[in-house]
Order: structure tokens, then sequence, then C-alpha cells
């Protein structure tokens, strides 16, 4: 069985934290509890059962599997889609290259085909959940301060337990914050800073809020845990050290000006910390991969078929990717939803002719074709068969229903510094080399090719080593992971007609799209809610 020291802590938080309010309106909110705030922090054994449920946050949907969410999707909604993971997910992938839902669900198919509006349903989902888990994350650092702590007698052992907690707290408010960054651009913007009123959030600039999580990322690292020297699952120094990283490979977009050498710095620390690449890819997607792949996983979100429970997380991403002639044993669960899979270009990506075989190469054939011809026809397009709820040596996970998996999600992993490092040196960044960076692929492909016994197939050579070809190799090593709708547009390729996929723009051939789709709209319901926001350009 599965051990996650933060999602044993699970239930209490849930209950703790139960009461935490959902509109964005009300972003700097104090929640309230079953039992009297003061109380929970009163006790010092109380503080990590509330910070479990701020990890919780990025997977559960609520308080329950159904019927008490976090985030109201509104009347006959499916309560899954408002997961963090899930909601983010759909915006990532499904308006990309890789992905393609067959689901016949009107804002799904404008996520297909990059036509969405500010009254998008899962564009809303996704919103709301990242300022929950705001909001939510406000609360915790507020109520753990060094006053008080001092006001209530929490001294020593406990003080210092307490104040990694909330250095823990304030990494997941930046990981929302930098997600919020990347989609939404100008958002509202509260703090623990705000007291909790009934005053409407200002919007923040995106350079603003880029400027705001960089500070927040370099004030904590030195209060969290050395990389790799604390529990699995919880956020370390390297979690905010390539999140960091990540920050500054984007800079361009968020802030336009490029900050490159920054990105070197933040992936150096990293790859300085110890750690390894998983010895073959497959072991990174399955249910024990919390410690068949823990050597490269830098920051899970953790599942548990048995103790999280969620129509969210892995568990969507395995059961909707099941369907047609794929049989829902093979992948560890009961039956498939036959809905996700790729179009054509994710697979064309992988050579054919090439020597040997990428083992990266993850998709179901039979019964399948290439192209995706009818959006809502599961059979167009080849299943993907990266995720699955088995273990490294083919066992089931431990719901016995087969609904609810337990393979954790890795938000940050080793590979991904590798390909930031590469990226960043040949964008003219300081502090790397290109010697390096082509011995950080090309161990990439050595494991894609398997060539732990000294093989080079596969391998690339220095002229090799270009911008596309990372952006292609991106794909390659990180698709399903939520990294490519930033990719794309960081590529200048996710909008404009340069580069085209099917449906893109509701076009079977696919169309150029306007620049202002490079970000979501803030959602029609917090314009009005809160009339003080503006609209992002285009919406």
């Amino acid at each position: 069985m599965k051990s996650h020291p933060v999602l044993r802590r699970l239930a209490l938080g849930l209950l703790l934290s139960g009461g935490l309010a959902a509109c964005t309106k009300d972003l700097d909110r104090s929640p309230f509890y079953d039992l009297n705030t003061e109380s929970v922090y009163s006790d010092p054994n109380n503080y990590i059962k509330v910070l479990a449920k701020l990890y919780a946050g990025f997977n559960l949907a609520g308080q329950g599997t159904t019927g008490s969410p976090d985030v109201f999707a509104g009347a006959g909604k499916d309560e899954g889609e408002t997961s963090y993971l899930r909601a983010w997910w759909y915006l990532q992938e499904l308006t990309t290259d890789e992905a393609v839902v067959a689901w016949n669900s009107g804002p799904l198919q404008e996520l297909n085909t990059e036509t969405w509006s500010s009254s998008n349903d899962l564009i809303n989902n996704s919103y709301t959940r990242i300022f929950y888990e705001v909001a939510a994350c406000n609360e915790f650092i507020r109520e753990s301060s060094d006053d008080k702590l001092a006001s209530r007698n929490i001294t020593g052992a406990d003080a210092d337990a307490a104040r990694l907690d909330r250095a823990e707290a304030r990494f997941l408010r930046a990981l929302a914050y930098y997600h919020a960054l990347d989609m939404y651009a100008n958002v509202p913007f509260v703090t623990e800073a705000d007291a909790p009123s009934k005053n409407l959030p200002k919007q923040i600039k995106r350079a603003d809020l880029f400027t705001y999580v960089e500070s927040e990322l370099k004030a904590i690292e030195p209060l969290l845990t050395p990389a790799r020297q604390g529990p699995y699952g919880r956020a370390d120094q390297g979690a905010a050290q390539t999140l960091l990283a990540k920050l500054y490979l984007n800079a361009e977009v968020y802030t336009g000006t490029a900050r490159y050498t920054d990105c070197l710095t933040y992936c150096n620390k990293v790859l300085a910390a110890g750690y390894k690449l998983a010895p073959e890819y497959r072991l990174l997607f399955l249910a024990d991969n919390n410690t068949a792949a823990a050597s490269e996983i830098i920051f899970p979100i953790e599942s548990d078929g048995l103790v999280s429970q969620t129509y969210g997380g892995t568990t969507y991403l395995i059961h909707a990717a099941v369907g047609g002639r794929m049989i829902g044993s093979t992948y560890g669960i009961s039956s498939g939803w036959a809905g996700n899979r790729t179009r054509q270009n994710l697979p064309l990506l992988f050579p054919t002719a090439a020597s040997g075989t990428d083992s990266r190469f993850m998709f179901f054939r039979p019964g399948q074709r290439l192209n995706v011809d009818t959006l809502t026809v599961f059979s167009n397009g080849y299943g993907v068969t990266k995720w699955k709820n088995v273990t490294s040596t083919g066992v089931p996970g431990h719901d016995p229903t087969g609904t609810f998996v337990d393979t954790d999600f890795p938000m940050f992993r080793l590979a991904d510094v590798y390909l930031m490092y590469a990226e960043a040196v040949l964008r003219g960044g300081q502090g790397g080399s290109q010697a390096q960076a082509l011995a950080y692929v090309n161990a990439l492909r050595d494991r894609a090719y398997g060539n732990a016994s000294g093989g080079t197939d596969g391998r690339i050579a220095a002229s090799d080593l270009t911008t596309s070809f990372i952006l292609d190799e991106r794909a390659r090593e990180l698709y399903w992971e939520g990294t490519r709708r930033t990719d794309l547009v960081r590529f200048g390729r996710f909008t404009g007609g340069t580069y085209l996929w099917p449906w893109k723009g509701g076009v079977a051939g696919g169309k150029a799209l306007d620049g202002t789709r490079n970000i979501y709209p803030i959602p029609s319901t917090d314009i009005v809610a809160n009339p003080t926001l503006t609209q992002n350009l285009g919406y």
C-alpha cells in the first residue's frame, strides 16, 4: 500500500477547513469552521492537518467524493470537473495539439476548438479553483504568523513546525498564483496582509504578479526543507527552485523581459540537489510512482484510491483515456469513459524510421484512426496509454472497485529541468553550456531508447540541438503533463497560423488564432461580481 504522509492527515484537514468560501468575489474572506477557528489554531497538532487540506486542494473536488464540493459548479454540473488538477489540465491540454475530448459538451468542445468565451464554465472552474486555493492559503498563513503563534503560547519545536507549514502554504499559494499569471494574466490579488473584509479584491497587472510570485518564492526558499530531505509529497527547496526556473523560462511572455540566465541559476540549484532520472519512463506514471520514480519527481500531486477519492486528478486522466478496444483492467480500472485521445500532431513527432524504439511512444492504435476528422468520435485519434493505475509489477491500485486510482501526478520532475536548462542555454542564458545541454537531452533519449548498456539509438548531435528540437522534445517527454499550452505560447505557436493542428480555431484543417487567445478571459461571472475588474483584451 502507498505511504503518503500528507494524505494520512487529510481527513481532519477536510473537517477543519470545510466551510471555506468558494466565490472569488470573497477572495479575502476568512474561512469559517465547524470548530471555532481560535480553538483549531490553539492546538499545534492541528497545523499540519489544515496544511494537508491545502495540499489536497490541488486534487480533490471537496469534502467527499461527491455532494460537498469546495467550488460549486452549478446545478446538474459535473463536480469532478471543478477539481484543481482536472480543471487546469483541461485548459493546458485540450486547447492544444496534444489532446482532444469526445464528450459532446458545449464548454468542452469550445476548448477543443479554441472558440471559448468569458462565459465558458470550464474556464470559470479553473479560475475559481485557483482563487479558492489562494483564499485557503491566505487564511492559514495569516493564522500561523509569529505574532499569532506567540499569542497562543506555541513555542519551541511546535512553533518551528508551524513555521515550516507556513512556508509550504506560501509555496502552494505561489503555485496557484503562477497558474493564474500564466493563464489569466491580470487577476484579482489578495494576500494574508489584507484583513478579511467586504471590500472587493483589486486587480494586479501580469508583470506585477510575476514580481510578487518571484519575491515570495525567493523569500521562502531558505525556509523550506532542503531538496530531497523531507517527506515525499511536501514542497521543499527543490520545488520552489523548479517553480522559479519555470517562472523565469516564461518571463518574456509575462513581462516582456527575458530572464534565461535566472532560469539557469535555478535549474543549476535543482540539478545540484541529487535528483535522478527514473530508470524507465513508464515508472513515472504508474500506481507506485511514489517509490518507483521518487528519485525524479520533484513535486507531486498525490493520489490514493482509498484515502483521496476524486473524479478529478489522475482518476480522470486514466478513466477518460480508456475507450474503444482498450480494456479497463489493463490500466487498473473497472472501465473507461471514452473521452480523451491525441490529435495526430503528437504521434507524428515520434520518428518511425529511426533505429530503436522510443519507449515514450505510448499510444493505442487498434480500432483508432490517426487523424481526428470528427471531434466527438472516440475512435478518431490514437488512445494515450501513458497513465495507468497499476504498479511497476503489474498489480492494480488498491481501490477494490477499480474506480479511484493511486497514481500521483508529477507536477514537477527532473526531466523538465533538463529541458528547461537546454532551452535557456540555446536562448542565450549565461551559467550553462551547450555541451551540458546536449548531455541532458541525450540522457532523456538514452532512457527513452533503452541505452543503459551504452547504445546510441536516438541520440542527437550538437548540430541537432535547436530551440525547435527542444519544443518537439518537450512534447515527446512531457505530453499530457500540463505543459503544452504554456510551451506553445512561449514559442509563439499557440496563436497565429505558423503552426496548425486539427480543429485549431474550429476548422478541420486548423486556422490562425488571434493573439488575444494566448490568455484566457476573466470569467464573466467575476466581472459582474467585481465591477473594478477589467476584462482581458479581446473578450
